[in-house]
C-alpha cells in the first residue's frame, strides 16, 4: 500500500490591507487539496463572520488556558487581540495529504518556521503605501485613528519581508493570484513529494529499462 504523501504548510503574511485574504480565498477556490487553517482569536466577531468558519472566537481566559496547555503551534498579540494556530488541526490535515495555508503575521511565521522548517513562506506587499491606505479606507471598517495606526505598523511589518521565501507584489490581483498558485504548484512538483505520490509509476518506468 502506497503511503499517503503529507501535505505542505504554506505561510502567507502581509500588512493589513495588502490583499492577503482575497488572494488566499481565490487560491483555495481554484486549487484542489488545499485549505486555510482556521485560527483562534479573542477579537470581536465582525458582521458576516461565522464561528468555526472564519475564526474560532473565544474569550481571553480560554485562549490563555489553551496556550498554557501547549495547544497552539504559534500565538501572538496583533492589534490588542490574541491569535493562535491549533496544533492538532494542522497535523491532522497535513497527514491527510492536504496542503494547509496559515494566514498569519510575521511574528507567527517566525514561530512556525522553527517548528516546521520545511514550511513555505510567502510575503505579500502593496505596490505603494498610498494604495495601501486607499484599500484600508475603502473597507469602511475602521476609523481614521485606527487606519493611521495600521499604516504605521505596516511599515514595520514590511521590513520583515526578507525573512520569507517568496515575495509577491499585489499590484494586479489576477497577476498576483497566478504567482501565488505557481508557488503552490511548484512545491507540489518537488522530487521529494513526487517520489511518494508517483511511487507506482516511477517503479514501473524504472523496471521497464
Amino acid at each position: 500500500m502506497v503511503e499517503q504523501a503529507r501535505g505542505s504548510l504554506f505561510i502567507v503574511a502581509a500588512p493589513s490591507g495588502g490583499g492577503k485574504t482575497s488572494l488566499v480565498k481565490n487560491l483555495v477556490d481554484n486549487m484542489r487539496d488545499i485549505t486555510v487553517s482556521i485560527s483562534h482569536t479573542t477579537r470581536d466577531q465582525r458582521q458576516g463572520e461565522e464561528h468555526e468558519k472564519h475564526y474560532f472566537f473565544i474569550d481571553e481566559p480560554t485562549f490563555l488556558d489553551m496556550a498554557r496547555a501547549g495547544e497552539f503551534i504559534e500565538h501572538a498579540w496583533v492589534f490588542d487581540c490574541l491569535y493562535g494556530t491549533s496544533k492538532i488541526q494542522i497535523q491532522k490535515q497535513l497527514a491527510q495529504g492536504i496542503d494547509v495555508i496559515l494566514d498569519i503575521d510575521w511574528q507567527g511565521a517566525a514561530q512556525i518556521k522553527q517548528i516546521f522548517p520545511d514550511a513555505v513562506s510567502i510575503f505579500i506587499v502593496p505596490p505603494s503605501l498610498e494604495i495601501l491606505k486607499q484599500r484600508l479606507l475603502a473597507r469602511q471598517r475602521d476609523n481614521v485613528a485606527i487606519i493611521e495606526d495600521r499604516m504605521q505598523r505596516a511599515c514595520d511589518e514590511m521590513s520583515h519581508y526578507a525573512e520569507f521565501d517568496y515575495l509577491i507584489v499585489n499590484d494586479d490581483f489576477d497577476k498576483a493570484s497566478l504567482e501565488l498558485q505557481a508557488i503552490v504548484l511548484a512545491n507540489r512538483l518537488r522530487v521529494s513529494k513526487q517520489m511518494q505520490k508517483q511511487q507506482a509509476l516511477l517503479s514501473f518506468l524504472l523496471a521497464s529499462q
